[in-house]
């Protein structure tokens, strides 16, 4: 296929635009620490004439999402450069925006979206103790009016608009086409028919999110944890790789293991509703958030994340024009998939995309929750290890903590 295009985003210099402090990236952790195995994929290897060596990505790809739900990416077009000017934008928004615009654009995830400005005092609307999380999310209606966008961030929509459309038209795509061939399917199958489209981000949504070091109360209610263990509700996610390690993910030996830290890569997870549209084939990652090591535990976290959902009014179903399907069938037992195909064997209809990633915004829990996070409420114990079930729209889902 023709060589993708590099990333070229507008001038940081053009007339009007305040100076902005360099990001500096802090220190990796020098404790020793179980950090995860990831398989790393080179994407521009896309661009290669060789056959041979395409194919070669396909089957990584497909040994890594199978067994993981966790991959690298790395060469997919943005410089280390380009990106530490996103990061820099991103530690720029949290130091200089105003307290009205903090209570102006507060966000509401009663209505299903994490929309705008979210305060360090839980995931709901009303405060609850101190997470020392701050998140700004823009989702489509945040990019087509400039009022709800902080106004320290105004000179500068430019270069965070056209980084998001690269990495939903150009990184996601190309991704997108690798996960299409895994099916064997069409390359543009999961573009065309399942990924949301319409601005930067489609249905789906982009963030700025900084975790200030937390405090010991808080620290000791919610046992460490940051963001419970879970699946994301969406096609795929982007995070890019940072220096302080909190991002955990589930092992197949059932234990958690930090995300090492790879200069400019970017870290992909699948998430619910590839792997339902896969039939099980693709596995969605069970990650979470959690303290960092010690020698990090008075750093800051800033992080960058663009969360891909698909089309909002598809129902939730596996790709059965898949060959790979076709041929092999669905895995069963795989996480929500498995969950989606009993509903479909009893007659019910499963939840729409949309139903899906809105409930569980709506209905989030904080991990310093103690009335629901116990057992015999959002808490069971299976084979020994404490796990985190929901039910939504007769789906359940049990997840480790």
């Amino acid at each position: 296929m023709a060589p993708a295009a590099k990333f070229n985003p507008p001038a940081a210099d053009l007339p009007g635009k305040p100076f902005v402090p360099e990001w500096i990236p802090p220190p990796i952790t020098q404790q020793k620490e179980n950090f995860a195995e990831l398989t790393s994929i080179d994407l521009s290897l896309m661009d290669s004439d060789d056959p041979a060596v395409v194919e070669n990505l396909v089957q990584q790809v497909k040994r890594a999402i199978r067994e993981d739900g966790f991959l690298f990416l790395e060469n997919y077009g943005i410089s280390l450069e380009q990106l530490h000017r996103q990061f820099a934008l991103a530690q720029y928004l949290y130091h200089n925006i105003s307290e009205e615009d903090r209570e102006r654009l507060l966000f509401n995830p009663e209505t299903g979206v994490w929309s705008g400005y979210k305060h360090p005092y839980g995931f709901k609307r009303h405060r609850g103790p101190p997470d020392g999380i701050e998140q700004f999310n823009w989702y489509k209606p945040d990019w087509q009016d400039m009022n709800r966008i902080p106004s320290c961030l105004h000179p500068f929509m430019d270069e965070i608009e056209e980084f998001c459309n690269y990495l939903t038209k150009s990184v996601n795509r190309r991704l997108l086409t690798l996960f299409s061939r895994v099916l064997e399917l069409p390359d543009d199958y999961l573009w065309d028919n399942v990924q949301s489209h319409e601005g930067p981000t489609g249905e789906g949504y982009f963030r700025h999110a900084l975790f200030r070091p937390v405090q010991k109360q808080t620290e000791e209610a919610s046992k460490g944890l940051r963001m419970h263990g879970h699946t994301d509700f969406g096609l795929t996610t982007l995070l890019f790789s940072v220096p302080i390690s909190c991002l955990q993910i589930w092992g197949r030996d059932e234990q958690w293991y930090y995300v090492p830290y790879k200069p400019g890569a970017l870290v992909i997870n699948i998430g619910d509703t590839l792997e339902i549209v896969s039939g099980g084939h693709f596995k969605a990652t069970r990650h979470r958030v959690f303290k960092p090591p010690v020698d990090q535990l008075e750093q800051e976290r800033l992080s960058l994340v663009l969360f891909n959902s698909s089309i909002g009014d598809l129902r939730m179903t596996p790709a059965q024009e898949s060959p790979l399907i076709q041929r092999e069938g669905c895995v069963e037992d795989q996480g929500v998939y498995s969950e989606f195909k009993k509903r479909t064997l009893q007659g019910e209809l499963v939840p729409t995309n949309r139903q899906w990633r809105e409930i569980q915004i709506a209905t989030a829990t904080d991990p310093t929750d103690t009335i629901h996070n116990r057992v015999g409420v959002h808490q069971v114990i299976i084979d020994g290890k404490l796990m985190h079930q929901r039910e939504y729209m007769g789906v359940k889902v049990v997840l480790p903590v």
